[in-house]
């Protein structure tokens, strides 16, 4: 059976944990393949609204098994927190959550390290959710982290105590002044760790391919998005892991020819959390209104988003690189009211008109071309039909399909999972 695989297209923060959340009636087991706690995926039904950090969207499905994958990198401070609010809710997550031995530990000294090297940079800061993310992964690479499956050795203290003391002379290199109380955090540390040790640890790459012999359905579920990739985003500000469809193979163990339909998740419009280029940024009243109705906020940081028109020649990178087989639209209830809408098709890039993804969109390089649409003023929220759906916002979908060559098969009308509309 193939790995289906769900991911983001833009910049983060498209809806992707709620989608995985609709479609988990569909599959068996439901495993994270990349990042960490800098995810933030939102769930809302039954009137309340969830945040998972690390945890898969699956969580609160009886019949769904949540793998965290080797490609994941896990706090047990915030993993915890996670388990604590799963807890207060009385969800069973001890039979259906499964760690992958492979997956790597953000350590204390990792979060301190992440905010001594953003400090250090000044004005030229990348925007980091400061969650020790990157230097995790820099350790992976490396050859210095400490796994999950780390834990079960006899040794691992002497290990972490060999590392943590490494990161500190690098924290004093900085010279970025950061206070800290290190016996603090470790106390908070070393707790987490006895409850991630008290959850089942698999060797993951393993139990997906017994899982696939057996015929069990599976959906693999990124973070963050495909234009904060490390290789293929709008480097430097970018993520540390591959959010990409390749990512998955590497984050799970999946071979490439064992994907099957991959979905791609992507707002009506356009956000950004932090730093980098942003060509379709918006500085005007229909950027706040986009803000303000939209809610946009960060799930994981609280910082604010930016937010602008749709950036097609983005998001056509982004369906390339991933091999997308179906598209879902978010948010399309935000845009309720705009007279006209603006949909970029095209870039002028150092005095040539393009319509790929340039090395670099800095604004000096790159000003968008817009197409222009007729909005609507209806209110999406409680439609649950396609045919209930405006003219003038079908128009926009179909244009985007023809322009995507893809379908657009889910389209959202709201933060409940009830406000799903599937189209054929």
């Amino acid at each position: 059976m193939a790995v289906d695989l769900l991911l983001g297209l833009q910049w983060g923060d498209e809806g992707k944990g709620k989608i995985v959340d609709v479609l988990t009636n569909n599959y068996n087991i439901i495993a994270r393949f990349q990042g960490g706690p800098n995810a933030g995926h939102t769930l809302v039904f039954n009137g309340k609204k969830h945040v998972l950090h690390t945890i898969p969207s699956g969580i609160f499905h009886d019949d769904a098994t949540n793998l965290v994958g080797n490609g994941v990198v896990i706090d047990p401070v915030i993993f915890k927190k996670e388990l604590d609010k799963l807890e207060e809710q009385d969800v069973d997550y001890r039979k259906s959550l499964l760690i992958s031995r492979k997956a790597h530990i953000i350590l204390p000294t990792h979060r301190l390290l992440d905010a001594a090297s953003e400090a250090a940079k000044g004005k030229a800061k990348i925007g980091s959710t400061l969650k020790g993310i990157g230097p995790t992964y820099m350790d992976k690479t490396g050859r210095n982290g400490i796994r999950v499956g780390d834990l079960e050795l006899s040794d691992w203290k002497e290990r972490y105590r060999a590392l943590a003391d490494k990161h500190e002379s690098m924290i004093a290199y900085y010279d970025a002044k950061i206070e800290y109380d290190l016996n603090e955090l470790e106390a908070d540390f070393f707790a987490a760790v006895d409850v991630l040790k008290s959850l089942t640890f698999i060797d993951s790459e393993e139990y997906v391919y017994q899982a696939q012999k057996a015929n069990k359905t599976i959906l693999a579920e990124g973070a963050q998005g495909s234009l904060l990739d490390i290789d293929f985003g709008t480097y430097p500000f970018v993520t540390s892991s591959n959010t990409t469809a390749a990512g998955a193979c590497t984050g799970l163990g999946v071979a490439p020819n064992q994907i099957g339909e991959v979905f791609g998740i992507f707002k009506a419009y356009t956000t950004r959390v932090g730093s980098g280029p942003f060509p379709t940024e918006l500085f005007d009243d229909d950027g706040a209104t986009m803000a303000k109705v939209g809610h946009e906020f960060g799930a994981t940081t609280g910082r604010p988003r930016r937010c602008g028109w749709l950036d097609l020649v983005a998001l056509k990178y982004a369906c390339q690189v991933n091999g997308v087989t179906q598209l879902m639209m978010m948010k399309g209830d935000v845009l309720s009211g705009f007279e006209t809408l603006k949909v970029c098709t095209a870039y002028k890039y150092k005095g040539e008109t393009i319509k790929h993804l340039p090395y670099n969109i800095e604004p000096e390089n790159v000003t968008p071309i817009y197409t222009d649409f007729k909005g609507w003023s209806e209110d999406l929220t409680g439609m649950s039909e396609a045919s209930q759906l405006p003219d003038a916002l079908n128009a926009y979908i179909q244009f985007l399909e023809k322009e995507l060559e893809t379908p657009i098969t889910i389209v959202s009308v709201g933060p409940d999972r009830k406000q799903t509309i599937f189209r054929s």
